[in-house]
């Protein structure tokens, strides 16, 4: 397993761009032109520029996408960076499309015998990285008492990589940016029924309209947050309070099987999953902290949720969890387990026509402890179980009986004088043919 949150080193692309400027085009704009490829996430542009005589040269700079320019900086700098969230002041960060860019340089001033100009040009590109965040946060915009700046801070705090919003039955906390202080900020709503409640992510404004009192308005909820492209999850569907009561046939993608502090209803939620995974079906499972305000146990980011995205971006971190490259932990600082098998991640399916050889299911866990329990699960249920020895990181690898999947858990004492275990972290399943 990488190191979480590794960028490889092959996933820069460099270019070196070289141009001489002559005296007579003094006063004027000229265009260094270079290819973005799909995928880049974040451009750097260094800028050299040597006198080919006696006199001095003023280059101002600046940069061009396909559409806009999208930054200028003139003879104040001589660098410049543009990334998803955050780019050098002058320069605006954001979406990076693919195609034709160019280095936009003002002739202010040029040397009678001319001067060169060279451009360093390095081009950062997605690379698979395990996120860390908090799918499941109120704001003051529902019931919860922290604004959104504060939100944002505490999360950051927290060391999380992403938050998504979700306050009840309202839009207005996805006013936010989808970066802001270097957090990802995913847009959701809680839609708040009666019967239970479930987690709209993805779209910034779901919902005309959240009342929902009988099962064909629940049903054309549901129906206009799809067609809108949200992705639907239910939320602690065994809270004695406000657990699910509309039926599983509900339209809906994920199950929170972690919402706050391990308790009952999280147990419960876990074994019925346990149930719908033997049965045959790929659900996967998330967790959210369901912070409102502050409390001991209730804080960002505890539980949280780990996704192998393939870039950093709010599609990116959906996608994954969609496909299942999801684990959970009690917090950011918990333990980390990831279940593969071959090059099949959790959330695939390994198939031996595809693969070849024996299936050898690989878990690679950090921040163990000594005492931990570490679980495998089958669609034939608990099959496996150790305790760690000494604190840190474990890496095992064995061919296992055939099953439908398998996943695992680590379960620690918790509570101080306590010896029983709560869940501490939770892979999904990797699936078998």
């Amino acid at each position: 397993m990488q190191e979480l949150n590794a960028v490889p080193k092959d996933s820069i692309r460099k270019l070196l761009l070289a141009r001489r400027i002559e005296a007579h085009e003094q006063g004027g704009y000229l265009e260094m032109v270079f290819q973005v490829p799909e995928g880049t996430e974040r451009i750097e542009v260094f800028c050299t520029v040597q006198p080919a005589g006696a006199g001095d040269s003023v280059i101002d700079l600046g940069v061009r996408d396909g559409e806009r320019v999208r930054g200028w900086s003139g003879g104040a700098r001589r660098e410049f960076f543009i990334g998803l969230n955050r780019a050098t002041p002058g320069y605006r960060a954001g979406s990076i499309p693919p195609g034709e860019w160019a280095v936009i340089l003002g002739t202010h001033r040029v040397a009678p015998e001319g001067c060169a100009v060279q451009l360093d040009v390095r081009l950062h590109l997605a690379q698979p990285r395990w996120l860390c965040g908090d799918l499941h946060l109120h704001t003051e915009h529902s019931d919860g008492v922290f604004t959104l700046e504060e939100t944002v801070r505490l999360a950051r705090n927290a060391g999380l990589d992403y938050i998504a919003l979700t306050d009840h039955n309202t839009s207005s906390q996805n006013s936010m940016p989808e970066w802001a202080d270097g957090l990802l900020i995913v847009p959701g709503m809680e839609l708040t029924t009666g019967r239970g409640h479930c987690n709209l992510y993805g779209v910034s404004d779901p919902l005309r309209d959240f009342r929902a009192v009988h099962a064909d308005q629940l049903t054309e909820r549901l129906a206009e947050a799809r067609a809108a492209g949200a992705y639907i999850s239910l939320n602690h569907p065994h809270d004695p309070d406000c657990g699910w009561h509309w039926g599983y046939d509900a339209d809906h993608d994920w199950v929170e099987i972690w919402n706050g502090p391990w308790r009952e209803a999280n147990a419960l939620t876990l074994s019925w999953w346990q149930e719908q995974l033997s049965a045959g079906r790929r659900l996967t499972a998330v967790s959210g902290s369901d912070t409102h305000r502050p409390h001991p146990y209730v804080r960002h980011g505890w539980p949280v949720a780990w996704v192998l995205a393939e870039g950093g971006s709010v599609r990116h971190i959906l996608e994954a969890v969609n496909q299942g490259r999801v684990t959970l932990s009690y917090a950011p600082e918990g333990p980390f387990a990831e279940l593969s098998c071959g090059d099949v991640p959790m959330g695939g399916e390994w198939r031996a026509a595809l693969q070849g050889g024996p299936p050898l299911l690989r878990l690679c866990m950090k921040r163990l402890l000594a005492g931990d329990e570490v679980v495998l699960w089958s669609d034939k249920g608990r099959e496996y179980s150790f305790i760690a020895e000494k604190d840190g990181g474990l890496n095992l690898e064995q061919e296992m009986p055939g099953r439908a999947f398998w996943r695992a858990e680590i379960w620690r004492p918790m509570i101080s004088g306590d010896s029983r275990r709560l869940l501490a972290a939770a892979t999904n399943p990797v699936y078998f043919e």
